[in-house]
């Protein structure tokens, strides 16, 4: 379960089982994957602040099946094309949700209030900004478990935090503290608990109120597709066409006019209408 709120142009999503820590489901991962749909078709949600209701952050998966808590029925999203040599494929739900909010349009801030363990770990990894709380900790006990990564977090925390400490992890399972989190850059910010959502709210409203809407969704995404570029030409070709297309728009003659004048811009493109043709520039793989 989940509870969704709006205000001043900030969705807030807040993962709200504090009597399960905030335990995902597959209902519960489908509800915030519509909570992004609805960011996304909702030109007054500038910026999304996701949390956790009570102590925890996300426990991870809902582990009340006992030992089949991570069978299909119970871990498994839309299904996938068969595999060579296997009866089916099913595709991992928390990845199917990591994808969805890579593939956002707004930009995402993960509050972490709590602990957050396993799949409530891989969650807050595709989200921009990661802040947490001094009583915030981290582990990716998947090996503990006796599987292996999933959320696509083998993608995203490599890319985050480094391979070694990736791999020490990973390949551990260890609990992680929150100064640790924070020197090795899974976290961009440590607050004491009750100035985290105030924090991370002073963010979101920094971006609501003097970004750009269209041009932070072509950034975050410019900045992710780039992670996989085989060399800078390709950043310099695809910003060539960014900088063109955004230059010729009203936001970027807004942008320079309230800078003049020294007052907060007032942009009116809106992402739902106005994203440029070349837009999205890659190729969706699919799921195989």
């Amino acid at each position: 379960m989940i509870s969704v709120e709006t205000d001043e142009r900030v969705m807030t999503i807040a993962l709200d089982r504090p009597e399960k820590r905030n335990a995902l489901t597959l209902d519960g991962m489908l509800d915030i994957v519509r909570a992004l749909d609805r960011a996304d078709a909702d030109d007054d949600v500038r910026a999304v602040v996701v949390t956790g209701r009570g102590t925890a952050f996300c426990a991870g998966a809902d582990l009340s099946a006992g030992e089949d808590s991570f069978a299909a029925e119970h871990i498994a999203g839309t299904s996938g094309q068969a595999a060579a040599g296997e009866p089916q494929s099913v595709r991992d739900a928390g990845g199917v949700l990591a994808l969805r909010i890579f593939a956002s349009t707004k930009p995402i801030i993960a509050a972490v209030n709590g602990p957050a363990i396993g799949g409530g770990a891989s969650l807050t990894l595709p989200m921009d900004v990661r802040l947490c709380s001094t009583d915030a900790r981290y582990a990716f006990p998947f090996v503990r478990r006796g599987i292996t990564p999933e959320g696509c977090s083998s993608w995203f925390l490599p890319r985050i935090v480094g391979i070694a400490a990736a791999q020490e992890w990973v390949l551990t399972g260890r609990m992680i503290g929150s100064d640790e989190a924070y020197t090795r850059g899974l976290v961009h910010q440590l607050h004491e608990p009750q100035d985290l959502l105030p924090a991370a709210y002073r963010l979101a409203r920094e971006i609501a109120d003097g970004a750009a809407p269209v041009s932070v969704a072509l950034s975050r995404q410019m900045l992710w597709q780039m992670l996989g570029a085989s060399h800078p030409m390709e950043a310099h070709q695809l910003e060539s066409r960014g900088v063109l297309s955004r230059g010729a728009s009203p936001d970027a003659r807004e942008g320079v006019r309230a800078f003049l004048e020294r007052r907060t811009p007032f942009f009116t493109n809106k992402v739902s209408t106005d994203m440029p043709g070349f837009y999205p520039w890659w190729s969706e793989p699919t799921f195989s």
